[in-house]
Formats: C-alpha cells, sequence, structure tokens
C-alpha cells in the first residue's frame, strides 16, 4: 500500500535530487543506473529546452528546479501533510483528477502535480505546448524512486475525459471556457493573479535587490513576479532605479529584448511619460499586470489608503512583497518565487480540495 509516509519518502528524495540538479558529481555517484539515466535526461532538458522555448533559458529552469528541490525538504513535507491528518484519515476511493498546467514558469504545474499525488488520487495532466516536456522529466524521476505511482500518472495532450475532478490554471479568458466546460465537476480554476510590491522608500539595498529579483526572474512571466508597485508620494525611485538597471542579464534573451524594444516604441508614440533603465520601463499604471519588460507603479497617500486598495482588489494579486506591517500574508523580498508548499496559488487551499472530493 502506497501510505502518506512512502509518498512522502519519495517526494523528499525526489526533492533531494532536483536541490543537487547542477551538481554533476552527486548525480554522476548515484547508484541505480536507471534512476542516473533519468536525472541525466533531466539535466539535458535544462540546456535544451530554450529551443523549443525561448523563455526557458538553462539559468530559469536550473532556478526553477532548485526552488522545487527547497520545498521538497522532509521537514517541510511532513509539515504540510501533518495539517490534514483528519482529512487524510477520512480520505475514501482515489479518484482520477484532470489537470490543466499553464506553461509560462519551468515546471509550474509541480505543485498541483504533487497535491493530487500526495493526497491519493490519480493524476490526468493536459501539459501546455510551452512546457511539455519537464514534468515528465521529473515524473521518470519520481516513479524510479517509487514505482507504485506509475500507474497514477498520465500526462496527455488529447481532449480531457474520464475524470472525477478538475484543477486548471491559465488566463481570464480561458478560465470562461473552463467554467463552461468543467462548471459540473468539483473544481478549480485560476485565473490571472499578479505579485505587488508596497514600498514605504525605506528600503534597504539589500531588499531592493531582492525585489529586482521578484520582477525580473522567468522575465516577469510568473504570476508570482511583481508586476505593480505601490510608492508613498515624493517617493525617490533613483536607488531602485540604479538597482534595477544592473539587471542588464535580461535583454540578452532576444523574445525580452524585443518586448522591452516593442514597448518602448509604444511609450515614445504615444508620449507615455515612463523610466527607462534600458532594460524595463516604469510607468504610471494602476492596472495589476504589466506587459513583459514594463512595470507598474501608483501612488498612496497613508498606509490606510494602502491596506484597502489591497483588500478590495486582493482576487488581483497573488502576493504582496513589503516590509511594511501587512497584510499578515506578506512575502519577503526576493523570495515570491520560492513559495512554501503551503503557499497556495490564488490562497486556495488545493489539498484539503483534493480530500474533500466526494
Amino acid at each position: 500500500m502506497l501510505t502518506t509516509e512512502r509518498k512522502t519518502d519519495a517526494f523528499a528524495a525526489l526533492g533531494a535530487i532536483l536541490a543537487n540538479i547542477n551538481n554533476k558529481t552527486r548525480i554522476d555517484n548515484i547508484s541505480d543506473s536507471t534512476l542516473r539515466e533519468k536525472v541525466m535526461n533531466l539535466v539535458q532538458l535544462i540546456n535544451t529546452i530554450q529551443q523549443q522555448n525561448g523563455w526557458f533559458t538553462p539559468d530559469s529552469v536550473s532556478k526553477a528546479l532548485l526552488s522545487l528541490g527547497e520545498s521538497l525538504k522532509r521537514e517541510k513535507l511532513e509539515k504540510w501533510v501533518s495539517g490534514y491528518q483528519n482529512s487524510f484519515e477520512k480520505f475514501n476511493a482515489p479518484k482520477t483528477v484532470a489537470v490543466i498546467m499553464a506553461g509560462n514558469v519551468p515546471a509550474v504545474g509541480f505543485h498541483d502535480f504533487l497535491s493530487v499525488l500526495i493526497s491519493g488520487h490519480r493524476i490526468l495532466a493536459k501539459l501546455s505546448s510551452d512546457d511539455d516536456k519537464l514534468m515528465p522529466a521529473i515524473a521518470a524521476i519520481l516513479t524510479t524512486l517509487e514505482p507504485e505511482f506509475e500507474d497514477r500518472i498520465t500526462f496527455t495532450s488529447e481532449f480531457l475525459k474520464d475524470f472525477d475532478a478538475v484543477i486548471a490554471t491559465g488566463s481570464n479568458n480561458s478560465s470562461r471556457y473552463f467554467e463552461y466546460y468543467f462548471g459540473k465537476y468539483p473544481n478549480i480554476i485560476r485565473k490571472n493573479r499578479n505579485g505587488v510590491a508596497l514600498l514605504s522608500g525605506l528600503e534597504t539595498r539589500e531588499e531592493l535587490n531582492g525585489l529586482a529579483d521578484d520582477i525580473f526572474l522567468y522575465y516577469g512571466m510568473g504570476c508570482r513576479n511583481v508586476a505593480r508597485l505601490f510608492i508613498p508620494v515624493n517617493y525617490d525611485f533613483n536607488p531602485l532605479l540604479e538597482v534595477l538597471a544592473s539587471r542588464t542579464e535580461v535583454v540578452d534573451n532576444n523574445k525580452y529584448f524585443n518586448n522591452y524594444e516593442y514597448n518602448k516604441a509604444i511609450f515614445l508614440v504615444n508620449s507615455i511619460n515612463h523610466f527607462d533603465t534600458e532594460n524595463i520601463l516604469l510607468t504610471e499604471n494602476e492596472q495589476y499586470a504589466s506587459p513583459v519588460s514594463v512595470l507598474h507603479y501608483s501612488y498612496y497617500q497613508t498606509p490606510e489608503t494602502l491596506k484597502n486598495e489591497i483588500m478590495v482588489n486582493n482576487h488581483q494579486i497573488q502576493c504582496v512583497v513589503t516590509n511594511l506591517n501587512f497584510p499578515a500574508n506578506k512575502v519577503t523580498f526576493g523570495q515570491t518565487q520560492s513559495p512554501e508548499l503551503w503557499d497556495y496559488a490564488d490562497g486556495i487551499d488545493t489539498l484539503q480540495f483534493l480530500l474533500s472530493i466526494p
């Protein structure tokens, strides 16, 4: 029987491999030849997948896998599942859960993959054409570590059928399609959200460097990337602009640079006021979502008005980065792309949902 303890053991072992995915010596010393081969396949993907998806640079893919490895430490897995002991005890028969995965960030569907399997269900994963190789490669390592997962994992590019519940991640437009087709099933349907940063103007250089990570990592394409700043009136932009300008590596990516050049041309033609650090454009705009290579900002009068703004628009916000004393679930600068297992997308408890499927 595949107990919660055995599942935890398997994912902890997977985490140890992902945490050392750049350590050639550790990989070469894997004694199981089949496992070593599966890991080498993933290493090869890190270096070649950019040919399929220009956003997935070796550095971006490595960072995503290392972050997963960090989140899968045994103590974190045990802490996570321990909060659902009663639900695990009441768990009935395994169901098939269809998971429609996005492709904006490398292996972005992993948490849903983990949640479905740790809950005891089977996963039927529909992969994005932008990222259809990383998850199968990771799954191949997992099933080598724990063969009983083999018949619980199915990847497909076909029309979904024969499932009992759905988790779908997409845009505001695709969510309407998802709701139409999957509304009759138990479901979690995720829409567009973005990260925001609430600045006091007193941020240290270290905090601003962390903020730059939150903005630039994965070229700003993740739902946890900071796309909008809230700044106090009379905010001094110079320290922030200096830090942002130092991240010159982003424009080495042709896809990012093309977006930057395009948006810069739009701003100039339409006489839109903006700051230009030659790698990102900052403009005053109250939209929570910003185009690639553009960062929105808006001013706030007092912390109280800011608190109300965040509360009213919570449905558009994935995470809040700040050193202010609110909100309660704020994220430290530089940590938006390193969520813990219990930091659920859209604030919806995925594991509780899965354990409650009738």
